[in-house]
């Protein structure tokens, strides 16, 4: 029933993500989402922290790409000063920005990953193309008024989960 839904990881945030761990699981693109999981949805530019996390990905010879559901005017500024490609009004979980960001990456769905906060857009969404899928936790505690609607559906999977017995990271929080 779940099969779209569960991740293939969780993770606590992006920077558990290494360019050894993506190479063990030959991936070589990367698909991310970018509010609440590269920075908070409120946070206009990069940390400094996620520059260097990024420049280690480059270096490694990890391609990124971010696709957004936000509007334009928000991802062209975060994404523009460091460096990367994005698409913005995604869509996500409909397919056709996954597939436009595979073509930009110049590679096939197995060697990418979608990196994502949420179940019902990044997993979702990257899963009905057999990317592979982490599941970051939220950067901010906070959410605007759509995202909130998916929050109170995620806490009833993931609460139904649980009964299932089917681990993930609110189980360690």
């Amino acid at each position: 029933m779940y099969n779209f839904l569960l991740p293939n990881e969780y993770v606590n945030n992006i920077f558990a993500i290494t360019p050894e761990k993506l190479a063990a699981l030959g991936i070589r693109g990367i698909i991310t989402d970018l509010d609440n999981t590269l920075v908070e949805w409120d946070r206009p530019n990069a940390t400094e922290e996620l520059q260097t996390w990024l420049l280690q990905m480059k270096e490694a010879g990890i391609r990124i790409i971010i696709a957004s559901n936000n509007n334009e005017a928000r991802v062209k500024h975060f994404a523009e000063p460091i460096g990367i490609p994005y698409i913005f009004k995604a869509r996500k979980p409909l397919g056709g920005a996954y597939y436009r960001a595979l073509v930009r990456l110049k590679l096939r769905p197995e060697e990418v990953a979608m990196v994502g906060d949420q179940l019902l857009t990044d997993v979702m969404g990257g899963k009905r193309l057999k990317l592979y899928t982490f599941l970051v936790r939220p950067v901010a505690q906070s959410d605007g008024f759509v995202t909130r609607f998916n929050r109170f559906v995620e806490r009833r999977v993931f609460n139904d989960l649980q009964r299932k017995g089917i681990r993930t990271w609110e189980d360690e929080a």
